[in-house]
């Protein structure tokens, strides 16, 4: 039914539990699952060197931030005998950035955690799955977190 999963991750367990799910979809489908981190390569505005230098730092923790999450999806489908393709993606709304790379891979499926941020930052950020949900024209399925026992 499906031939191509992509999957969003933030490090979070909520995007951990899409990536089990996504694997899951996978091996019943025997299609390829692709995870992608997205980065906002621009979060803050700023003026002067100063504004420079925070950006450059900002932009190396966010790299090395999307690799560790990437790397933990990419052990869970190397663990489950799913092929691991991960990629960063770059764009100022993350919810675009992941549609974005779903037409790139040409995946036919979104399986996205239910709410990844918490806190402040995710009354800033709003919420990304929301977006994707309005904007996707492909099947999103939404996983949510396990409950805390």
């Amino acid at each position: 039914m499906f031939k191509h999963i992509l999957a969003p991750v933030d490090g979070s367990e909520t995007s951990m539990a899409a990536i089990d799910k996504a694997i899951g979809l996978a091996k019943a489908f025997g299609c390829p699952v692709s995870a992608v981190y997205v980065i906002d390569p621009y979060p803050f505005t700023g003026v002067g060197a100063e504004f420079a230098y925070g950006q450059d730092q900002y932009l190396s923790a966010a790299r090395a931030e999307a690799r560790a999450a990437l790397d933990g999806a990419a052990e869970r489908m190397k663990a489950a005998g799913i092929e691991a393709d991960t990629r960063v993606v770059e764009s100022h709304a993350i919810w675009r950035g992941i549609m974005d790379a779903a037409e790139n891979t040409g995946a036919d499926l979104v399986v996205i955690g239910s709410h990844g941020r918490r806190g402040l930052e995710r009354l800033v950020l709003g919420s990304v799955t929301q977006s994707v949900l309005a904007h996707s024209k492909i099947s999103t399925l939404v996983v949510r977190a396990a409950p805390a026992s």
